[in-house]
């Protein structure tokens, strides 16, 4: 009997529950050529501009493919609503254009949406906060716990903790209350 079953989106049975989404896609065995990455960028972009002239927002979409990532970035004024507090509806947004590839092509995808510079203003941020634990840790020893985190969030902190010796990162906890603690290395 074969299986004809079509492909899910859901994670392999095998992910520990404390494994976020960002975190599985990065061990998904299926690696995606730049044409393709570059094809779902334009689908997450066609979709974003329909969400955008639903909402009747205006803003300039560019897309792209960076770090081996589909990417969407849309730039305007009159765009705050859509990054929401925290970035929280930014991170929805991501979801649903993700899942607009998926239904699409029938491959999950790892597309970073950014809506007005959020993600990159955040990013400088999220350095500051790392660099600040590590220098804590670096000074008192002892291990610093985080606020939660998203996955785009954790993973910004630990790419600075990681590019610092003496000190580790590591994520705990379950979404939504997954966290970084800032350790000195072992």
């Amino acid at each position: 009997m074969t299986d004809t079953s079509t492909p899910s989106a859901e994670a392999p049975a095998s992910s520990s529950p404390s494994t976020s989404p960002e975190e599985e896609t990065k061990t998904s065995e299926t690696v995606a050529s730049d044409g393709d990455l570059f094809r779902q960028s334009e689908i997450a972009a066609d979709y974003v501009e329909g969400l955008l002239d639903i909402l009747d927002y205006d803003g300039d979409i560019d897309e792209l493919v960076s770090a081996g990532r589909p990417m969407v970035e849309v730039v305007g004024g009159r765009l705050q609503p859509l990054v929401g507090q925290r970035g929280a509806t930014l991170e929805a947004l991501q979801e649903l254009t993700r899942l607009a590839i998926f239904r699409a092509t029938g491959s999950p995808s790892r597309l970073l949406l950014d809506i007005g510079g959020y993600r990159a203003s955040r990013r400088k941020e999220l350095a500051a906060v790392a660099r600040n634990a590590v220098e804590k840790v670096k000074e008192h020893g002892d291990p610093v716990r985080l606020e939660p985190m998203s996955a785009f969030e954790r993973k910004c902190v630990h790419d600075v903790v990681n590019a610092i010796t003496g000190v580790q990162s590591e994520s705990e906890g379950v979404e939504p209350n997954r966290r970084i603690v800032v350790r000195v290395a072992d």
